[in-house]
C-alpha cells in the first residue's frame, strides 16, 4: 500500500484500514505460532502498512 494511496482516504477510511489491518495481523499471529504461515513477509508487509496509517493519522490531527 502506498502513502499516496492512503492521502486520498478520510480519517474515517483511514480508521477502517487500521481496524482490518490489526485483524488481519492477528490471524496472521495465530497461523505463525501454529506453524501454517505460509507468506512470511506478510507479516513485516502488514506491520509498515499501520505504521503509515498511524503516521497519517497523526499528520492530519496536527493539521
Amino acid at each position: 500500500m502506498k502513502a499516496s494511496d492512503l492521502r486520498a482516504k478520510s480519517q474515517d477510511e483511514l480508521r477502517e484500514e487500521l481496524v482490518g489491518l490489526k485483524k488481519e495481523q492477528f490471524n496472521l499471529r495465530f497461523q505463525a505460532a501454529a506453524g501454517q504461515l505460509e507468506n512470511t513477509a506478510r507479516v513485516r508487509e502488514i506491520r509498515r502498512d499501520v505504521a503509515r496509517i498511524k503516521t497519517l493519522l497523526s499528520e492530519q490531527a496536527e493539521a
